[in-house]
């Protein structure tokens, strides 16, 4: 869908009266429905699970001490053997309906016009599939929407500033989305440029966001666009000359670049609502820098600030004050700071460091045509991963760091489009992305941080549909499985698991392995790989990719300061001094 529609001349009858678009909006929907945000041709499909019994949970007990990788194995095989009586095969799953929802996420009494919405939005919420609000929505669109004071002196109206605080999947993005088109939709003509800036701490979650408000806003007329890089400053510049951006969605750098660039007319001088989602993210010194140059350009007084993130922590507190957020309504839906939704299934596996690819293979064969996603730790495991699964004629890409914005792009509209359903990512696709369907999460490296397990866990089991999360607990992992668990306040049940089917694949998984961890050598030394007939595109994906890896490396090198990202550096040294 393209981002820079122009704003159709209809704004002001629509602002008029909702039954003009209302008709609109009908009218309309057969163009649009390509562009739908949810995927209801697609179902779902789950592993039945069924409540662990005492002699289970007396075996969980065990994961308390140090395994060797002799008693891990016969730890893993004791615990299939205590779970096949009572759990049934992979092979039995159960039809889910894209739209059936958890009563605890969507309430179906409520409607979006018992929110405070108008007609017309409710009826575009209706034609892209929005049935009901979600229960982030219910709680702030009514705080949003209603107003804080009203200047006379100056004609401006003040909302209430919001930090939301919500689990992944629950409709977040809608949340804030909805009552700035409301507010705008309001307005007195046709509304400013710039009258919103959205900010996403990546390029994904940023692209995905701008998604939804064209979906939602481009049928009343609010035109919207990303500011992400990926082209010249002066091209941005450009672009934003000949057209009025009502809803601008960008990156904290890419913005700061455009305001600092002395040929462009973009500013924010009638901006009205900035939103910070994922806000815990946006810490540190470069995000520090660009939120400061932001915070400067708007004229504080006029701008209603929302803070939302799945998580909040008390460095937050950085934010707030930067923002001069003196009384903001703190709105927060989950039961504890750290919260899963109750749709999604939690497993653990425990495998030996040296047989997690033959598991993984295992894990992909018993569950053919569901669309998974496979976290890795490090950028060079998600490329190896994703050369040995396409080397066993599993339709898998990457999503890395280390890969150019165009290429990351091209997988990830693979993926979501169902062509490669198996995504093999570092935690770049842990926030924010909105996968419709994705079924099974599996994280093949324990994350190093505990809080990043409910980023990554969070992209499945969403807006109530049912989800699958299977971590890989190796030998050298259990402190961190245990910080797992004591975060997420659950205990979760072994995977059932064949043993005997996964270690056949030993041989097979070992030599594409091998042969994938060959190819990454060659191509660093610069030996180019010769392309296969078949998945052309993602190869030349993939070769680029460890270009960039290797370019990455040498710079690392220089500096003395090693590769891959702090956090799974962390992880490995900690792993090689258990060793």
């Amino acid at each position: 869908m393209s981002s820079q529609q122009k704003a159709p001349k209809t704004f002001k009858s629509l602002q008029k009266t909702s039954a003009t678009a209302s008709a609109l909006s009908k009218t309309s929907s057969a163009s649009s429905s390509s562009s739908e945000p949810t995927s209801a041709s697609v179902v779902a499909k789950k592993t039945k699970t069924t409540t662990p019994n005492k002699s289970e949970i007396t075996k969980q007990q065990g994961l308390k001490r140090k395994l060797s990788d002799t008693t891990l194995e016969e730890e893993s095989e004791s615990r299939v053997v205590a779970t096949s009586s009572s759990n049934p095969s992979n092979n039995e799953a159960t039809e889910q309906q894209p739209n059936k929802a958890d009563s605890s996420v969507i309430d179906t009494s409520v409607t979006f016009a018992a929110l405070g919405l108008s007609q017309v939005l409710c009826d575009t919420l209706k034609d892209i599939g929005y049935k009901h609000p979600t229960k982030i929505q219910r709680e702030v669109i009514p705080v949003a929407i209603k107003e804080a004071f009203h200047d006379d002196e100056t004609g401006f109206t003040k909302y209430n500033d919001i930090i939301g605080i919500s689990e992944t999947g629950s409709g977040k993005t809608a949340s804030y989305v909805l009552p700035i088109l409301e507010r705008l939709l309001q307005l007195k003509g046709d509304p400013s440029p710039c009258s919103a800036l959205i900010l996403a701490p990546t390029r994904e979650l940023a692209t995905q966001i701008q998604y939804h408000v064209n979906a939602l806003g481009s049928k009343i007329g609010i035109t919207s666009t990303t500011l992400i890089g990926g082209t010249t400053i002066a091209n941005d510049s450009l672009r934003f000359k000949k057209n009025r951006y009502h809803v601008v969605v960008g990156t904290p750098g890419r913005v700061c670049d455009l305001l600092q660039y002395g040929k462009s007319n973009f500013n924010l001088n009638h901006t009205r609502f900035l939103v910070l989602d994922e806000a815990d993210k946006m810490l540190g010194s470069e995000f520090d820098k660009w939120l400061t140059v932001i915070s400067e350009k708007l004229k504080r007084k006029q701008c209603t600030v929302y803070l939302f993130s799945a998580t909040m922590t008390t460095k937050i507190d950085k934010l707030l004050k930067l923002h001069q957020m003196t009384n903001p309504v703190k709105i927060q839906v989950t039961s504890s700071k750290y919260h899963t939704v109750d749709t999604l299934t939690q497993q653990y596996l425990l495998v030996p460091e040296k047989y997690k690819e033959q598991y993984l293979v295992y894990l992909l064969n018993e569950n053919p045509g569901k669309r998974i996603l496979v976290f890795a730790g490090q950028n060079a495991t998600c490329i190896m991963l994703s050369i040995m699964l396409r080397s066993l004629k599993f339709p898998a890409v990457p999503l890395s760091g280390h890969m150019d914005e165009t290429h990351r792009q091209h997988c990830l509209r693979k993926f979501i489009s169902g062509d490669r359903p198996i995504l093999v990512a570092t935690d770049i696709a842990a926030r924010g992305l909105d996968i419709p369907l994705v079924e099974i999460v599996i994280n093949f490296d324990i994350p190093a941080h505990s809080k990043e397990y409910v980023h990554r866990v969070g992209r499945t089991a969403r807006i109530g549909n049912q989800g699958l999360a299977i971590t890989f607990v190796t030998q050298y992992d259990l402190q961190y499985f245990q910080k797992i668990e004591a975060l997420i306040e659950k205990k979760m049940d072994a995977c059932p698991v064949n043993k005997e089917n996964a270690m056949l694949l030993t041989n097979t998984v070992s030599q594409a392995a091998k042969l994938a961890k060959k190819k990454m050598s060659d191509m660093e030394k610069g030996d180019l790989p010769v392309k296969s007939d078949e998945f052309t595109e993602e190869e030349e994906v993939l070769n680029n990719a460890i270009r960039s890896l290797t370019a990455k490396r040498e710079h690392a090198g220089k500096k003395k300061s090693g590769g891959g990202n702090s956090g799974s550096g962390n992880l490995k040294k900690k792993r090689k001094e258990q060793k």
